[in-house]
């Protein structure tokens, strides 16, 4: 009890109302932040991503600078205070804010390392989406299909993550298709060359291609051409995957090459010859070939004459 007592007469209660006021007005310039962001980025989209990496560092300033401005106006920060706070307060929110720290320490530690930005497209425990903002406390990934996910930062210094585009606008798309292996490997290898250069979002200054490989997809031995090019901005990637599909399933129809299928193959005709005379062979011994029985048939229509009856003489 004389230890509460002796936290409360350090506190200014008169000071909760401005430090309110300054939580209130820090929180106001991170959302105005926020879309001043967004619209730069709109607008100059070559440099949407560092725009993206100067307002988070902005935020963690102004979530920084409120703290520190706001605690003074509560406390009275003398060497009393500390020393009472020190054995009270200081387990209490220790045990209290453990993992609160430990994420605020991670996020600082994420804008140091930089293992990914703001704009980039992230694989993580199972997510895959862009990064839109880095806080204090956690990491919201937007995923494709408009999914909003929360991670802590201090996930992010125990686990792998993967990085498509690492700070560039233009990432690295791999598609696969999937052809028979009776089928024509050249025409179908010009048509996936042809459908990622004309894709209007294709990266063409970086390098790419078309490989072949001999797989089996589906239980059916197949050939598959992976295709592998740059789009020219991350959040046109579905775009260029629906594009480019588009081109290539169209290109195949038109040159009619044929999805993988199950082949069967003729025997060739010595080989039917041999298996013939392999089963003339194990005929058991002492038996004797069967006999054909040869005449003539009628032809259909026709009546088969009688023998005559010689004539009598009376």
């Amino acid at each position: 009890m004389d230890d509460a007592s002796q936290v409360l007469k350090f506190i200014r209660p008169g000071g909760i109302p401005t430090a309110l006021l300054i939580i209130i007005i820090a929180w106001g310039l991170v959302q105005l932040l926020h879309k001043i962001g967004e619209q730069l980025g709109n607008r100059m989209v070559d440099r949407r991503l560092a725009t993206n990496q100067i307002v988070t560092i902005l935020r963690f300033m102004l979530y920084i600078g409120a703290f520190a401005a706001a605690v003074p106006v509560v406390f009275a920060l003398t060497k009393e205070m500390m020393i009472a706070l020190g054995g009270t307060i200081a387990v209490t929110i220790g045990f209290a804010l453990k993992d609160l720290a430990a994420s605020i320490i991670a996020g600082i530690t994420l804008l140091v390392d930089k293992p990914f930005q703001v704009g980039d497209r992230v694989s993580f425990d199972g997510h895959y989406g862009e990064i839109v903002s880095i806080g204090l406390r956690s990491v919201r990934l937007a995923t494709l299909d408009d999914n909003l996910v929360t991670i802590p930062n201090n996930k992010f210094l125990n686990e792998s993550v993967s990085s498509g585009n690492a700070g560039q606008l233009h990432m690295l798309i791999q598609q696969d298709f999937y052809i028979g292996i009776d089928q024509d490997l050249e025409t179908a290898k010009r048509i996936a060359q042809e459908a990622i250069t004309s894709c209007p979002y294709a990266y063409l200054e970086r390098p790419w291609s078309v490989l072949v490989n001999e797989v089996i997809h589906e239980q059916y031995i197949s050939l598959r051409l992976r295709t592998k090019v740059y789009v020219m901005d991350v959040r046109n990637e579905k775009l260029l995957e629906s594009d480019v599909t588009e081109r290539v399933v169209s290109g195949f129809a038109a040159a009619g090459i044929g999805r993988p299928a199950i082949l069967y193959r003729e025997a060739p005709a010595t080989a039917a010859a041999d298996g013939a005379a392999a089963v003339g062979d194990s005929a058991p011994q002492g038996s004797s070939p069967s006999r054909r029985r040869t005449g003539s048939v009628a032809p259909a229509g026709t009546a088969k004459a009688s023998p005559r009856r010689p004539a009598r003489n009376d």
